[in-house]
Formats: C-alpha cells, structure tokens, sequence
C-alpha cells in the first residue's frame, strides 16, 4: 500500500540492571527501538532486518518475531499508540560506551537508521545509589508486598506510593511504571498490560514527568478480587534516546 511508512519514533539502546528474581545476570544491556504507526499493515509485516551496530564490532540482530520472556527479542504492540516496538535485552553485561546505530532494511529495500551516543557515567552513580539504598526502596511500595486493599474500596484512582531514590541518596532518576494482571512476576506479560505510564510521551508536554516520582495514580479502573503485578523501572532520563540506564526493581503483587 503506498500510504503505508516505515519511520523510526525514537532508540534507547542503554545498560539494564535487571532487579528480577531471574536466574539471568543482574547487569544487561538492551535496544528498544519505537515506530510510528505506519497508516496501514503493522511495521513486522513491512520490515525485512535490523540490526543494531556499536564500537570495537559490536552487531546484534533485532529479529523480527514476537516478543515473549522465552525469546527476549522481538516486537511488542502498544495498545495505547496502536504502534509497535522492537527491544532485545542482551545478558551479557553493561555496554561499551560510544555510538549504537541501528539499520532498518524494509522490504520494499529502503533503508531507515537512528543513532544515539551511551555514556556510562550514570549507570555507575544509579546503579550504586540503588543498591545501597535497595531493601527500602523495594519494602517502600504501597499497595505491594502481596498486600489486600481494604474491603469496600474504591477500585478507581488508585494511588501507589514508594519512597524516592533521590530523598533516600541525592541521585534523581524517572519512575516508569507498567501493571499487569497477573498473580506473579511469573505471569507477567509484556505483551499485554493492562495500564502503564508512558513518561516517554508525557515529556512533550511535562518536561519533568516521571521525575522523582514518589506517589503515582493508576490510569484504569481496577477489575474486583483480582491479582495485579507491576514493576517500576528506574531510568536517568525520559527521553528514549537521552537513556543510558534503565533499572528494574523486582515485581510486586496486590489484590483489589
């Protein structure tokens, strides 16, 4: 279809501390690459390769399947910008610093690239005011812990509360929150959450949106006597392409 366009939102190709209760090592790095919607069939039908490209030879391929917790490498459908995005999340530790550009060969044979520059200064100030700080962050969240919301309460508007990296340590970070129905980490899907905050959009218009964020209310309406999971991710920036860091706390878990 000619209406239809392959074009690049916007690359966080950054360090991930990985905070799961996961055998997989905590320090990983990862590429999440966004499109616009293209005005016609989803981008995986529209793409043929990409391919990530870094210093010292570094390339790695972003296949071009679905994403799933097994595989760790594919394309994700937002339901709240009807787009999809790509993201591999490599386990074999922090990147090198330096340029990572990524090649978007189409099937029609045009080519799109984007390009961003990591800098590891502030993964080493996060991830050591993480873990110093890390016991009282995580028994911060509220509702968490498998907690139950009281009996009779109301299932919209709901606030959940945490303490602040930046009270607890001096080192500001953007809270990314993203909830999923589910009884457990196990059953988090990533392909289907039920609500998240995307800060990465909420910037054009909040320059300061996620920032040290300590109290955060939920955008949907909360289904009753059901298990919900959430994880909040910690990053050094809102801006997709000005990300060097992104770190995820472990799961937690609540009833309505």
């Amino acid at each position: 279809m000619s209406s239809e366009t392959v074009n690049i939102y916007d690359l966080m190709a950054c360090n991930v501390y990985m905070d799961f209760d996961t055998p997989l090592p905590k320090e990983q790095h990862k590429f999440l690459l966004a499109f616009h919607p293209t005005g016609g069939r989803p981008v995986h039908e529209l793409v043929e390769t990409i391919t990530a490209i870094g210093p010292n030879g570094y390339e790695v391929d972003i296949a071009n399947q679905e994403f799933t917790r097994s595989n760790l490498n594919g394309w994700i459908y937002d339901r709240t910008t009807n787009s999809h995005w790509y993201m591999v999340n490599l386990t074999t530790g922090f990147m090198d610093p330096g340029e990572y550009r990524i090649v978007v060969q189409c099937k029609d044979g045009a080519t799109t690239e984007i390009s961003r520059t990591q800098d590891n200064t502030s993964t080493d100030r996060m991830t050591t005011a993480y873990l110093q700080n890390r016991e009282k962050l995580k028994n911060s969240y509220h509702p968490g812990q498998n907690e139950k919301l009281p009996d009779g309460a109301p299932l919209h508007n709901i606030k959940v509360t945490c303490d602040s990296l930046s009270e607890l340590s001096g080192v500001d970070a953007y809270y990314v929150f993203r909830l999923c129905e589910a009884a457990s980490a196990l059953e988090f899907d990533t392909q289907n959450l039920y609500w998240w905050d995307n800060i990465f959009l909420q910037r054009l218009t909040n320059p300061e949106a996620g920032k040290n964020r300590t109290t955060l209310v939920l955008g949907a309406a909360l289904k009753p006597d059901t298990a919900y999971t959430y994880f909040c991710e910690l990053t050094d920036s809102n801006s997709m392409g000005g990300t060097n860091i992104c770190i995820f706390q472990p799961h937690q878990t609540f009833h309505s």
